[in-house]
């Protein structure tokens, strides 16, 4: 049942990132509230991966990297879950 719930939250989690990243190349989309809302939540996680990765000119590569990162930090909980 645990690693169900977690792994709900996981997808979900991915998914906004996904959705904030996608919605971030759209500006009138990136004004709107839901986009602020995946922001409020996303953000926060996204910029730990910012402040280490700089940009690549126009192309920022964290989100890829915390993509990764989300990844291997739910194949660790899964293997340490019964």
């Amino acid at each position: 049942m645990i690693r169900y719930i977690l792994s709900v939250l996981f997808t979900t989690y991915t998914f906004m990132l996904l959705a904030r990243i996608l919605g971030s190349w759209i500006p009138r989309f990136a004004e709107s509230r839901f986009m602020r809302f995946l922001a409020f939540y996303t953000d926060p996680y996204l910029n730990l991966f910012r402040r280490f990765i700089p940009p690549l000119g126009m192309i920022d590569i964290s989100p890829i990297v915390a993509f990764f990162a989300l990844q291997l930090i739910q194949w660790v909980l899964f293997a340490i879950l019964p």
